[in-house]
């Protein structure tokens, strides 16, 4: 038995070590190497070697990020791409065709709305957002014939509802449409979509799998061999590709995720439990706490409640804002997943596409990305914020 099949009986932290690459051959090097090559010598007119022969159909760092992530999310194939969105892109129009119809979450990351709304709908891609918490929402979005994708966060973006993967993926299936969970939010080590019944994983990787916020990137996981191949094909065909240097970059953060997930989980358990006795903030959402409506779905299907806290201010949006503009130690800025805490404001930030539509989040809303600092000062810092006001 190799070393990566042996794998395939361990633990995420082993797997997301060693799965993907196996040591140098000639120099023993552990790590892979970044492959900064576009083509490769075939031995012969055709004779590829190992496969390759051109870095946007393959290139050797980033197959060892697919295989890693196709590890770690228990699926068959993984992909990696130049940035979340660019993964989401190539899965749509690899499995839908004009005349097709998708039903969203009715909170979203407002990049995954712009691009259905704006981008797809203009290829013929009709669309129906849902409460994903609700079952029967869902269902009754559902267009049978029509709906081939049912696309679900979980928890969302930006206000942590909460997704039965099982539960829908039953209702998709049933409907002959399949189940795409986004799983950036929870990550692969909180949470396996694909064990629970979903066809497709994506994932922003410059969030929680890259981590340390100086790589953009994006995967897609599947676990059949059908769909691979037409993923596969359009990511090849269409070229959004993960570089050499941004796969390593991404692989190397995958390797200490678990690591720190604990430590994400652990400081915005210490947050949120701060945040709900404050005077200053109405209501703190975290799936972590049993006052969320989908805590026991969340204590079902993931490992922990992960490093995502919004709350709502009291004093309502100016209070909001002043608050983001006030922290020393949580950084003002888009995006999320890193080892540093950042705060936005999601409704002029990274959900300002949505405003409007179905999918506005409410105005007093402040997102944390909770780091892994040292737990108390990033109470401190918030309780400062807070209090100045």
């Amino acid at each position: 038995m190799s070393e990566q099949q042996h794998l395939g009986k361990a633990g995420f932290e082993t797997k997301a070590i060693h799965a993907g690459y196996e040591p140098d051959p000639t120099t023993g090097a552990v790590i892979p190497p970044i492959y900064a090559t576009t083509t490769y010598k075939q031995d012969g007119v055709g004779g590829l070697r190992n496969g390759y022969e051109y870095s946007r159909s393959a290139n050797p760092t980033r197959t060892a990020l697919e295989g890693a992530l196709a590890a770690v999310e228990e699926g068959e194939k993984g992909f990696a791409f130049a940035s979340g969105l660019a993964a989401e892109d190539t899965l749509i129009r690899s499995l839908m065709r004009p005349g097709d119809h998708m039903v969203i979450p009715d909170d979203a990351y407002g990049g995954t709305h712009r691009l259905i709304d704006k981008v797809e709908s203009q290829w013929g891609i009709a669309h129906t957002s849902a409460q994903v918490a609700d079952v029967d929402a869902v269902a009754a979005a559902i267009q049978p014939g029509k709906t081939k994708l049912v696309w679900v966060e979980t928890p969302t973006n930006p206000l942590l509802n909460i997704a039965d993967i099982s539960a829908l993926a039953g209702v998709a299936h049933e409907a002959g449409a399949l189940l795409v969970v986004d799983n950036t939010f929870a990550s692969p080590y909180l949470q396996q979509p694909l064990t629970l019944g979903a066809d497709a994983v994506v994932h922003s990787t410059t969030k929680y799998v890259g981590g340390h916020s100086d790589v953009v990137g994006g995967a897609v996981v599947v676990r059949d061999h059908g769909i691979a191949e037409k993923v596969g094909y359009l990511q090849n065909a269409a070229g959004a590709i993960a570089d050499p240097f941004g796969a390593w970059l991404t692989l190397r953060g995958l390797k200490t995720l678990a690591v720190r997930m604990e430590r994400h989980c652990d400081n915005a358990e210490r947050v949120a439990d701060f945040l709900t006795s404050h005077p200053k903030v109405g209501e703190v959402i975290y799936p972590g706490l049993e006052t969320h409506p989908g805590h026991t779905t969340a204590q079902k299907q993931m490992k922990r409640f992960g490093g995502m806290v919004s709350f709502r201010v009291t004093d309502g949006e100016a209070a909001a804002l002043a608050v983001c503009e006030r922290t020393k130690i949580f950084t003002l800025g888009e995006s999320l997943g890193g080892v540093e805490s950042l705060i936005e404001h999601p409704g002029r930030m990274t959900h300002a596409s949505v405003a409007g539509t179905d999918l506005e989040v409410p105005a007093d809303l402040v997102r944390l990305s909770v780091g892994i600092e040292y737990a108390e000062d990033l109470v401190a810092d918030l309780e400062q914020a807070l209090d100045q006001g």
